[in-house]
């Protein structure tokens, strides 16, 4: 029972800290100027809304920037342990990165990074 009484103080400090900082910044708040200038574009109007639909060939450009990275994600623990793993892990590596080669290939015969 003890162990619920400390929980229940612990989370009523921290819901009292929390109304505590909200209601000292409601009362110290400066009033905001309205923007001048919007932030995206430099400050330079938008042509469409920012939520509007990309072109298809991105999608597929931006899975093969996915791809990338998730190579990234496997080289950087590959890295620390390959001199203990030996030849083994070296063949592992090649292994995955003709996978990811073939992938590209497909990409570029698709068209994927074509920029026309």
């Amino acid at each position: 029972m003890r162990d619920f009484l400390d929980l229940g103080a612990m989370l009523l400090l921290a819901a009292g800290a929390v109304a505590a900082l909200r209601l000292l910044h409601r009362l110290t708040a400066v009033r905001a100027q309205p923007l001048l200038a919007a932030p995206l574009l430099s400050g330079n109007v938008p042509d469409e809304h920012a939520l509007s639909r990309f072109h298809a060939r991105w999608y597929a450009l931006t899975l093969l920037f996915l791809a990338f990275d998730v190579e990234m994600l496997f080289m950087y623990p590959w890295a620390v342990v390959v001199a203990d793993m030996g030849a083994a892990a070296v063949v592992e590596m090649f292994v995955f990165l003709g996978l990811l080669m073939c992938g590209v290939l497909y990409a570029w015969r698709e068209g994927a990074l074509r920029w026309a």
